[in-house]
């Protein structure tokens, strides 16, 4: 009696942990990471009714083809300049360098920038902002660009991996200033990785 009484313990036990794992989904570390930022009220962008039926944030499938390794050059001599938002801040970036690289047999390059407040602060010293457009902009992905995150490269090489695009918290809610995908960051292709259009109710 008292080894099935704990063969039923350990099974409830097991099954509450399986439940606790399935609360943050996603296929990647970063998607689940990201999805359990957005389900945490205090760290959420989403707006209070969203927030009551978010379950998770909608993703391509991941794509390895769209994880490339981009020629990085750097331009030192670049002015300070601000980038335009959503709103009336405009904070101050600095173009940091040019990553240069071939996706699906087409060349391109993309503008990647520093935050002149940010780098002052030790935990992003080392950040680079990659905002970009694209042709799903609008239509599968947010119509406003995307983001990428990453970090100063030690060689002259940068990978960039769009399946870690992620949106400005403008496309959850209007309160937020974000900056605007500077022109020169289109790409004349398809993104079909990262993040996906979010559904507002």
């Amino acid at each position: 009696m008292k080894n099935i009484f704990l063969f039923l313990c350990v099974l409830l036990l097991n099954i509450s942990c399986s439940e606790k794992r399935k609360a943050v989904i996603g296929e990647t570390e970063f998607q689940q990471k990201l999805n359990a930022e957005y389900k945490d009220a205090s760290t959420s962008p989403l707006k209070a009714k969203d927030l009551k039926t978010f379950e998770g944030l909608d993703f391509f499938p991941v794509d390895n083809t769209y994880r490339v390794n981009a020629t990085f050059t750097t331009t030192p001599n670049s002015p300070v300049f601000k980038m335009p938002t959503t709103k009336e801040r405009t904070p101050e970036y600095k173009l940091f360098g040019i990553a240069t690289f071939t996706l699906k047999g087409k060349e391109f390059s993309l503008e990647v920038y520093q935050n002149q407040e940010l780098m002052n602060q030790e935990e992003y010293r080392n950040y680079l902002f990659l905002p970009f457009t694209d042709e799903t902009n609008g239509f599968a992905s947010y119509g406003g660009g995307r983001y990428i995150d990453l970090k100063i490269p030690t060689g002259n090489t940068i990978e960039i991996d769009f399946n870690k695009s992620y949106n400005p918290y403008c496309a959850y809610n209007d309160k937020y200033s974000c900056p605007i995908p500077p022109r020169v960051n289109f790409l004349k292709t398809e993104i079909n990785a990262g993040i996906k259009a979010f559904e507002k109710h």
